[in-house]
C-alpha cells in the first residue's frame, strides 16, 4: 500500500497556559496543506520484526524511534499485527512546524487499520494517534480543525483558502526545536481573540488579528525567520506568518 502523508500550517497558534502534566494548552487552526508530502509504502513482510527504510531528507533520529515504528508497535501491542515493512521519503522537512512526522505517524495507524481490517473509527484512530504526538490526531480525518488542549481535542471547520496562493519556505539551515521554542515563551495574559472568528474576517485585516505565539521566542534567536516573514509582506503577502514552532514561515498571496 502506498500513500503520500501531507504537511500542515497553523493558522495563529495561542498558548493559553501550563498544564499540570507539565505541557501546554493550546488554542489553534490547522489547516491541511496538499502541495508538500512525504511518500509512505507499507507491505507484509516475511521477516521476523517490522523494517523500516528512509529515503530522502536525513532525520536525526535512529529509524527505530521513527513515528511510523511507534504507530506500528502501537497496533502490535493492541491487536498482534504481523510483521510489516515500512518504505518512507522525506520531502517535509522537520525542525520546521509542518508536522510531517506526526502526519506519518497518523498515515501509518490509517493504512495498517485498513491493511489488517481492524475496523477503528476515526475516533479510535484519533484517540490512538494522540498517544504518538499532540498533532497526530489532526491528521487522521486530515481536515481544517480549531485545535484545543495540546492540540488533540479537535472541532472541524469549513475553511477555504483556494483563492489565495500559498508559499511555504524555510531560510536556509534554520531548524527549531520545539523545546527551544516553549524555552523562551513568555504566555500572554488578558482575553485573546476567537480564532474561528478572526478568520471570518477579511484576510487583509487577519495581519492586525491573528498571531502565532511563538514568534515572539523564536525570532529573536532565528532573525532570518523573521527577516523572511517580513519579505513575504513585502513580496505582495496578504497574510504571512510563522507556523507551529518553527521554522517554516507562509504566505497568502493573491491567486
Amino acid at each position: 500500500m502506498k500513500t503520500t502523508p501531507n504537511c500542515k500550517i497553523n493558522l495563529g497558534l495561542h498558548v493559553v497556559g501550563r498544564r499540570p502534566d507539565g505541557y501546554h494548552n493550546l488554542e489553534t487552526l490547522f489547516l491541511p496543506v496538499h502541495d508538500l508530502c512525504d511518500e509512505l509504502e507499507i507491505n507484509p513482510s516475511t521477516a521476523s520484526s517490522t523494517t523500516i527504510h528512509q529515503e530522502g531528507i536525513l532525520l536525526d533520529n535512529a529509524p527505530a524511534d521513527n513515528l511510523c515504528m511507534k504507530a506500528y508497535r502501537l497496533l502490535h501491542d493492541e491487536f498482534h499485527i504481523p510483521p510489516v515493512e515500512i518504505l518512507l521519503r522525506k520531502h517535509i522537512p522537520f525542525g520546521a512546524g509542518l508536522g510531517g512526522g506526526s502526519s506519518d505517524a497518523a498515515f501509518t495507524l490509517k493504512m495498517l487499520n485498513e491493511m489488517f481490517s481492524l475496523g477503528l473509527t476515526s475516533t479510535d484512530l484519533e484517540r490512538r494517534a494522540a498517544q504518538l504526538g499532540a498533532d497526530c490526531a489532526f491528521f487522521i480525518q486530515n481536515r481544517p480543525a480549531y485545535a484545543t488542549g495540546i492540540g488533540d481535542q479537535l472541532e472541524l471547520i469549513d475553511l477555504h483558502l483556494s483563492a489565495y496562493r500559498m508559499a511555504i519556505e524555510i531560510p536556509p539551515d534554520e531548524h527549531v526545536s520545539t523545546r527551544e521554542a516553549y524555552a523562551g515563551l513568555h504566555l500572554q495574559g488578558g482575553s485573546r481573540p476567537d480564532l474561528r472568528q478572526a478568520v471570518r474576517q477579511p484576510i487583509e485585516q487577519w495581519r492586525e488579528t491573528i498571531v502565532n505565539d511563538f514568534e515572539a521566542s523564536v525570532f529573536p534567536a532565528h532573525p532570518a525567520i523573521a527577516a523572511l516573514k517580513d519579505d513575504m509582506y513585502r513580496r505582495g503577502a496578504l497574510y504571512a506568518s510563522m507556523t507551529g514552532s518553527g521554522a517554516a514561515v507562509f504566505g497568502l498571496f493573491p491567486a
